[in-house]
């Protein structure tokens, strides 16, 4: 038996991968099992000085994730020996990423792709996996979507059980269990019981953030002593009656050398206007998001600090020059254009290859993997959620011949 702990991108597709392959599999993730439209009521909380986008839920922050699947780190991956070319080829079969008909671009969209390609900027339709025969264009991708038009994890954990795996949600106490530097199996508390799962291959897909944790705690001391996530932020302003607010979000996308950009409806925009007569259809908004040096850590208690380096505040300040000139291209008043805070997203690089993790995503303790965004050796300022797919695709496959 393999014993997977974390239901997300990287935890999802190598469950799903290992059972229809008949190896049993069973999953287990501290986070309830919800619908998925119940999204927005699973963010975690960290300190009050950094707004850091996760979720503890069956799926991860894939239920809140846009969906967005952009290959990424091709180059950063080569000094490893990892060419993901055909795991990104089954990938974008597996769950039908495409760009999306024209039929799901709305009036905000499709001014930002038309007004970015006037600019002469890097412009295309976001790939994504949402399907338009479901999608009711309602713009609440971020908060969990009400009628399941998006892939997420989830849908891969159902098909996991119904090849006959197990999940276990809501654990609780979670350890794994070593002897001589090989790993033995896990033991958890479910419903006040204490459980034992024998297994000599563990695979840790709890994240960038929980999974240094558990490492930690095995003696791999420098385990989340590095983290990089994407700091965006959105900013936009008024053009009255765009319906933006109600649009399928970020499907459309700018790459810069330094920054992505993409349409994104925020609340938060009319919200600093101070304007009565303002509703969140008059808002039109744009998500610049970078890369950052990975100049933050995880504390023992779980607490995520975050440094910021010029090149960060650079890299952001050309992002939000470039989107101020995309909202006054499409006719949005510039006396009106607002910010949200600073926030962070799709944190990363905590176990990284090369560092905590082999090539195989194997740690220094035998039997003992990694599958998730920790493995990163570098942020993408990218969406990663493909990459980390591919990545425990090709783990699948080594797992399937080790077994």
């Amino acid at each position: 038996m393999i014993v997977i702990i974390g239901s997300g991108a990287g935890g999802g597709i190598l469950a799903y991968e290992l059972s229809k392959s008949g190896i049993p599999v069973t999953v287990i993730d501290k986070g309830p099992y919800i619908e998925t439209k119940e999204g927005i009521q699973h963010y975690d909380k960290y300190n009050d000085s950094l707004d850091l986008l996760t979720t503890t839920c069956v799926g991860g922050s894939t239920i809140v994730s846009m969906a967005n699947m952009v290959r990424a780190l091709d180059k950063e991956l080569n000094p490893y020996g990892i060419d993901l070319t055909e795991e990104y080829d089954y990938v974008e079969r597996l769950i039908d990423v495409h760009e999306l008909d024209d039929s799901h671009i709305g009036k905000g969209s499709k001014l930002f792709l038309d007004s970015a390609k006037e600019l002469g900027l890097n412009v295309s339709k976001m790939p994504k996996a949402v399907y338009e025969e479901k999608c009711v264009q309602c713009g609440l991708c971020a908060l969990g979507c009400p009628v399941d038009a998006k892939w997420t994890s989830k849908l891969f954990i159902d098909k996991t059980i119904e090849n006959g795996a197990e999940l276990i949600d809501n654990a609780e106490d979670i350890e794994i269990l070593t002897e001589n530097n090989h790993v033995i199996g896990v033991r958890l508390v479910k419903d006040g019981e204490e459980l034992t799962l024998k297994s000599d291959k563990v695979v840790l897909a709890a994240g960038a953030v929980n999974s240094p944790l558990y490492l930690r705690k095995l003696g791999i001391e420098n385990a989340g002593r590095r983290l990089f996530f994407d700091p965006f932020i959105t900013m936009g302003g008024v053009l009255k009656g765009i319906g933006f607010n109600s649009e399928v979000q970020m499907s459309g996308l700018v790459v810069g050398d330094n920054f992505v950009l993409s349409p994104h409806f925020s609340s938060f925009i009319k919200d600093k206007l101070n304007d009565n007569t303002l509703n969140n259809e008059d808002i039109l908004s744009i998500m610049v998001k970078t890369p950052d040096e990975g100049k933050g850590y995880i504390t023992d208690d779980g607490d995520v600090i975050k440094e910021n380096t010029i090149t960060d505040a650079r890299y952001l300040a050309e992002g939000c020059a470039v989107a101020g000139m995309i909202l006054e291209k499409s006719g949005v008043d510039v006396n009106t254009i607002k910010s949200t805070v600073y926030r962070g997203a799709h944190p990363g690089g905590s176990a990284a290859i090369g560092e905590i993790v082999d090539s195989n995503l194997e740690t220094d303790i035998e039997g003992l993997f990694v599958a998730d965004a920790s493995v990163l050796p570098v942020s993408p300022g990218k969406p990663p959620i493909l990459t980390i797919l591919a990545l425990s695709k090709r783990l699948a496959d080594y797992l399937k011949n080790r077994n």
